[in-house]
């Protein structure tokens, strides 16, 4: 529904990579923290030199590993190659230095961490790569660890690799994790004639194949990759499921409030149509040299064009090579990778937008409004369905009723229709996160007189370090995240998703429709459910979606 994604990419904001991967069995007290710093330790002086295959890099010892940061998986994107696939990074004599991150990928601002500056560096296509103390590039076939290849969220026009740091995760999962940088909005997604428009998957492509091919020089297992991301990096996570030329690149899928549209790109004529009025935003009014004239144009001019624009405007292409049908049809109809995929979203999902897009502005939605507010998302016929379902009765107040309708109609309803559909090509374990004593989100301003309970992106304080800050648990909140890194790590490790005295993560296969909620204690402990469908309405959901 365009309502509905005119408010997502009004938050685009809170579409930030952060992504849920595995963490490790045994979490040690979360404390606020950043980054190691570079140590010098006796012998690690050889540990710290990799050989890839366009040359030798220097990484740095930390407090949990290793990190190799910044390094080039492909040619900088610029020029002629502007809108163009990805090619192979040239080759470098003597050692590059990987101590610090490359830079961002060209993006408008934003008020997360990071981001109150407009970037307009296209040179940016990098992996980063997170070590445990241990690895080595002598390791033998049999000690080599499973990888993490971790993409970034930011409703596809925002976000970066560094959003999250993975080092702990990687030292206590025993894992090695990538991080990567890709083309986003305009530079990632535009679509004219003559080009494929996909230049983020191909680029997320490219970076799988850069680890397939030099990830065992740092210790890892290229057999053993697993693709994981969430918001706009586990929609791509779909996409690459979905995409011919994404099988055999990993083995393994996780997807983390990703399956928002089911997943849907647009047609290449929808595309096409947006990338010619584009590109007449710019001056570039004919359709046969459109991309030639676009080419010539500064970053800074195209960033200010797409300002305003959002996952409406930049998303993947279907119907070409890269993507020959929407993810959902090609989930149903078995022409998607036949990998093990781990697939959820979080119960609150729809707060942070709520929020976002009343609250923030001092313009709490009152009881008047919120009927307006409904069918102005949804439409009339669905939003008045919607008021009767979702009662100002049941809610605190009636941004919070709000919450629930917009979350659940944008990510929990479509991620158990992912369930279903990607249940008819292969195993798919579902889960959900529910702990509504979550802290908050770094980038969520932690003062705010709401109660943003289990939103989008709140297990990833329990799986990583969003923006370098490892969030501040309770005990109860840490053993829930030994928990949860417990479930991530074994499938990372190539097993169905489990943890020590926990109930296993269902697969749709043999439970379908049950889902393992996961909490603290003290709010019910972990639990498997066949209930979500109904506690999220999602009968609703499904029929306005044409499900």
């Amino acid at each position: 529904m365009s309502h509905a994604r005119r408010l997502l990419r009004a938050v685009r904001w809170t579409l930030i990579p952060v992504t849920v991967t595995a963490l490790a069995v045994a979490f040690t007290s979360a404390q606020a923290s950043t980054v190691g710093h570079p140590q010098s330790t006796a012998g690690s002086a050889h540990s710290l030199l990799v050989r890839t295959a366009n040359g030798v890099v220097r990484g740095a010892a930390t407090t949990e590993g290793r990190q190799f940061l910044g390094i080039p998986y492909a040619q900088s994107p610029t020029g002629a190659l502007r809108w163009q696939a990805p090619r192979r990074a040239a080759d470098w004599r003597g050692v590059r230095d990987a101590t610090e991150y490359g830079d961002y990928c060209a993006q408008n601002t934003y008020w997360a961490p990071g981001y109150s500056t407009q970037h307009t560096t296209e040179d940016c296509l990098d992996v980063n790569v997170y070590t445990p103390p241990a690895t080595s590039r002598t390791a033998s076939l049999a000690a080599r660890l499973p990888v993490l290849v971790w993409i970034h969220g930011g409703a596809n026009i925002g976000g970066d690799a560094r959003d999250i740091v993975p080092d702990t995760f990687a030292r206590r999962t025993n894992s090695i994790v990538v991080t990567v940088d890709y083309r986003i909005g305009a530079f990632g997604f535009l679509t004219l004639p003559g080009t494929t428009g996909n230049f983020a998957l191909l680029d997320q492509q490219q970076a799988l194949r850069w680890v397939r091919s030099n990830i065992g020089a740092f210790g890892g297992d290229a057999g053993r990759v697993t693709l994981a991301g969430q918001s706009a990096g586990g929609s791509a996570v779909c996409a690459q499921l979905a995409s011919p030329a994404g099988r055999g690149l990993f083995r393994a899928a996780i997807i983390e409030s990703g399956a928002y549209f089911d997943c849907g790109g647009s047609t290449r004529a929808q595309a096409e149509t947006t990338g010619l009025a584009f590109a007449k935003k710019l001056g570039c009014t004919d359709a046969a040299t459109a991309a030639a004239c676009l080419r010539a144009k500064p970053a800074k001019a195209i960033l200010d064009a797409q300002n305003g624009t959002g996952p409406e405007t930049w998303n993947p292409t279907v119907g070409g090579r890269e993507l020959p049908v929407q993810p959902a049809e090609a989930f149903t109809s078995g022409q998607a990778s036949r990998v093990p995929v781990m697939n959820g979203a979080t119960s609150d999902e729809g707060l942070v937008f709520a929020y976002d897009s009343f609250d923030r502005w001092g313009n709490a939605l009152t009881a008047d409004a919120y009927p307006k507010a409904l069918t102005s998302a949804f439409g009339d016929t669905i939003g008045a369905k919607a008021l009767a379902r979702y009662p100002l009765s049941t809610y605190e107040r009636p941004g919070y009723a709000y919450a629930a309708a917009y979350g659940d109609y944008l990510f929990a309803c479509p991620a158990l229709r992912a369930d279903t559909r990607l249940a008819q090509r292969g195993r798919v374990y579902s889960y959900e996160f529910a702990d509504r004593t979550s802290p908050l989100f770094a980038s969520l301003p932690q003062d705010a007189d709401f109660d943003f309970g289990a939103t989008h992106a709140a297990e990833l304080n329990y799986l990583f370090k969003p923006y370098g800050i490892s969030a501040r648990l309770d005990a109860e909140q840490r053993a829930l995240a030994d928990q949860m890194t417990a479930y991530w790590a074994s499938f990372i490790h190539g097993s169905a998703p489990s943890a020590p005295g926990q109930p296993v993560m269902p697969d749709q296969k043999s439970a379908p429709g049950t889902v393992l909620q996961l909490r603290t204690a003290s709010r019910g402990g972990n639990s498997a459910t066949s209930e979500t469908g109904k506690a999220h309405n999602c009968d609703l959901w499904d029929a306005a979606a044409g499900s």
